[in-house]
Order: C-alpha cells, then structure tokens, then sequence
C-alpha cells in the first residue's frame, strides 16, 4: 500500500516529499530476545517487561514489551523503506504516544505518511513532517506520532 515515491528505495530529496504520499513497511514480529536485549541495553528491567509471573497479574495479563523498543523498532522499519536513505541530514524531533500495548509474538509495522514540508535553504534542504503510525496484526494503531527530519534538497 504505497502511493507516490515515498514508495522508492533510494533516498528522497526535499522537493521529492508529496504531502499525503504515503508507504508502509514490511511488518516484525517482537521476539523475547528483543525485549531480554532491551532491558539490558537499557536498564529498564521493570517487571512488566520482565517478569512472566508478575505480569499475569498487571492490567494487561502479559509481558509488555518497552515503548521505547516499539519506538526503537519503528525507527528501524522506517529505515528499511529505502526514502530516508543518504537524503537525511538530521533527525530533529518526535512527538510519540503510546496507544496499545505490544505484546511479545506480535507483529508490527509501520506506516509512514508525509503531512508537512518547509523549505530551509540556509540549512541545504527542508524539514519533511511525517505522520508514523505502528500497526500491530490486527491492524491496531500501538504507537503513533510525527517525526520531523531534515533532508537535503537535490544539487547541494
């Protein structure tokens, strides 16, 4: 389900951002090995994410696997769709929610939609907004927010 060249595997330029153009990614199921590597990469040992037993009696009957792996895992699908690549500049910022909780065994992907584009010449491009929406198997929206990246305009 792409439409324009947002759907291209090589890297877009700012003039090549078409508000509304939009692609979604191949989808990734969130093993145990991803959340046991994000505890330990992070920290974050909370027993939610860690402990099988505690959590059967939490809201959600189950482990939960970390926002910031959904988010961290949504940046990776995000680079496999080919348009950020060599064309990026500089990640500036997100606004991230997190929906629905993503459970280990589910499968994940992203849908990537272009919502705004300013031109920034001084700074060799423009800032591309785009609307990231994480979609688990049943087509849940489980995160969702906008990203901001600076691309380089074509000649510079």
């Amino acid at each position: 389900m792409s439409s324009g060249k947002l759907a291209r595997t090589q890297g877009l330029f700012f003039e090549e951002f078409i508000i509304g153009d939009q692609t979604e990614s191949v989808g990734r199921t969130v093993t145990e090995a991803d959340v046991v590597n994000f505890a330990g990469i992070s920290g974050d040992y909370n027993l939610i994410h860690t402990n099988a037993e505690y959590s059967r009696g939490h809201m959600f009957g189950q482990r939960v696997a970390h926002g910031l792996l959904v988010l961290s895992i949504a940046s990776g699908l995000a680079v496999r769709l080919g348009f950020m690549e060599d064309t990026i500049l500089a990640f500036r910022g997100l606004e991230w929610k997190f929906a629905a909780p993503v459970f280990i065994g589910d499968t994940i992907r992203l849908r990537v939609t272009v919502e705004a584009t300013k031109p920034m010449p001084r700074l060799g491009g423009g800032l591309v907004t785009l609307k990231m929406e994480v979609l688990n198997q049943k087509d849940e929206v489980v995160n969702r927010g906008q990203w901001e990246v600076l691309c380089r305009s074509q000649g510079k």
